[in-house]
């Protein structure tokens, strides 16, 4: 089967959408499909896998992410040899994937990756929350409309699209990932980041950005830290929000305590979590967030805010620990985990069986392939 992807971002970027697109791709070519992935901008870009479709677009600023209305006529023409489409970003992509779909008569799958409203909330905050859930209400029928199937990765995610009016059918397909790096990894040794040997090692990975609610988490480690003396956080990954983080952590006497990674190649992540732990997260807006399911994996514990789609995947007491939307309440749970080995150590128990099975369930090539729809 040939099947087109398409997203307006990939490689050299780094996040959850271009990892879960880039595994899926992999695993469904060894079973046999050809598979192209068709994106926007770095067209310099030196790509390491075969039928990686660019197509020209300006930079937005220094972000990696890039602007274009319109994909190449050679990438309209080869999307249109295809015999499914899938759109992982709803707008600028998804607009263009369903011209090629309307127009060739092909089914279009469509993935939401992320809580548009909130993001909307975070990077649109001059426009009221009422007019940005007017539109997204109805757009996304419109959208969803015409296609064949929409992917949700949490049932919290397909709940809310069902809230927006869409009506078409959903499935449910947490997002997958690839296990064996994750058991597997050697630890960075915590020296070459400037650790103590005594350290406890708390570890963020991901965007560096204003809706991963980062500054929530140096307050609130700042908190923790202050009566655990050989508590240490490390950031890694790469975002606009990365300086005024690095001046809040000096700001608050932690430039010692908090260490920037900065973009590491995802190759490394499990040696970076290999090191840690615990892992922390913080963001309100997540859907089924990679960066937990690979901590699980690799058994850390979790400290996170109790949200949805994070809730999903951590067990509250099981394998990590869920706190109140609070800088306090956020604080104590890091204060337990980093004061009390013998509760990260069966946390760690937990996390690590309930996520290898979670992990083999939603592998993306049997689950897209397999699963019937949810139908409303």
């Amino acid at each position: 089967m040939r099947i087109g992807h398409f997203t307006e971002v990939y490689k050299p970027v780094i996040n959850g959408v271009v990892n879960s697109i880039s595994l899926c791709k992999r695993i469904l070519e060894s079973m046999g499909h050809e598979i192209y992935v068709f994106t926007i901008g770095n067209e310099d870009h030196q790509d390491d896998e075969p039928n990686i479709v660019r197509s020209p677009a300006v930079p937005l600023s220094d972000t990696g992410y890039h602007l274009s209305f319109r994909f190449s006529r050679r990438a309209q023409e080869l999307a249109g040899s295809m015999e499914v489409l899938h759109v992982h970003h709803p707008f600028l992509a998804g607009r263009q994937a369903l011209r090629i779909a309307q127009r060739n008569n092909i089914p279009l799958v469509y993935t939401n990756h992320t809580r548009i409203d909130l993001m909307a909330q975070v990077y649109l905050s001059l426009i009221p929350d009422s007019l940005s859930s007017a539109f997204l209400e109805a757009y996304m029928p419109n959208f969803t409309g015409h296609c064949s199937l929409v992917v949700a990765p949490s049932r919290t995610t397909s709940e809310l699209m069902r809230s927006w009016g869409v009506t078409c059918p959903i499935e449910v397909i947490p997002n997958g990932i690839d296990l064996a790096p994750f058991r597997q990894a050697e630890s960075l040794p915590g020296a070459s980041l400037g650790f103590p040997e005594s350290a406890t090692v708390a570890i963020y990975v991901g965007r560096i950005g204003g809706e991963k609610n980062l500054a929530f988490m140096l307050r609130a480690f700042r908190a923790a830290a202050a009566d655990v003396d050989d508590l240490y956080l490390v950031l890694v990954g790469e975002g606009p929000e990365r300086e005024n983080l690095e001046d809040l952590a000096n700001q608050s006497g932690l430039r010692d305590k908090v260490k920037f990674a900065g973009e590491v190649p995802y190759e490394q992540i499990p040696s970076y979590l290999a090191m840690a732990d615990l892992f922390v997260m913080t963001s309100t807006g997540e859907v089924c967030p990679l960066n937990v399911m690979e901590a699980l994996v690799a058994g850390l514990p979790v400290a996170a805010v109790d949200v949805p789609g994070v809730a999903e995947l951590v067990a509250d007491g099981v394998s990590g620990l869920l706190s109140e939307q609070t800088v306090e309440s956020f604080a104590i749970s890091l204060y337990r985990l980093a004061s009390d080995r013998q509760l990260r150590v069966r946390l760690a128990g937990g996390a690590r069986p309930g996520s290898r099975e979670r992990a083999r369930t939603h592998r993306p090539s049997a689950a897209t392939l397999r699963r019937r729809p949810e139908r409303r």
